[in-house]
């Protein structure tokens, strides 16, 4: 009886580290979340930091979250934040935004932008 208890929390314990890839790239995209935009950036509403909340910003038109002042071309880029335009904004934020105020380099990778992205589109 106890090995099958033992086989049983074995099974568990599997199933719970590897589990379903959607679990993986949410903890993932909180990490890059933590490790490169926390500083700056809340993901509760309405609570600004250096940078805008970004609770809800997939949607969202750029330059509009309430009390926080955006740089001229961020206002008027007439950007809705989508996956594909974060995801090319995260690329490069000045050259994909130039005169942003964002002091972000970027993130290179592919796979860190697109859990963050998926991240955030949890974040309301």
């Amino acid at each position: 009886m106890a090995l099958h208890r033992r086989s049983i929390l074995v099974a568990l314990l599997c199933a719970t580290i590897s589990g379903p890839g959607h679990a993986r790239a949410d903890n993932l995209g909180e990490q890059v979340f933590k490790r490169n935009c926390a500083l700056c950036h809340s993901t509760e509403p309405a609570k600004n930091k250096i940078g805008p909340t970004l609770a809800g910003i997939l949607g969202r038109k750029a330059g509009t979250v309430p009390n926080f002042v955006y740089s001229e071309s961020n206002r008027t880029s007439g950007i809705t934040w989508n996956a594909e335009s974060l995801d090319q904004y995260l690329i490069d934020p000045r050259k994909f935004l130039p005169g942003t105020k964002m002091v972000f380099t970027g993130l290179r990778s592919a796979d860190d932008r697109r859990a963050l992205i998926e991240y955030l589109a949890t974040q309301k």
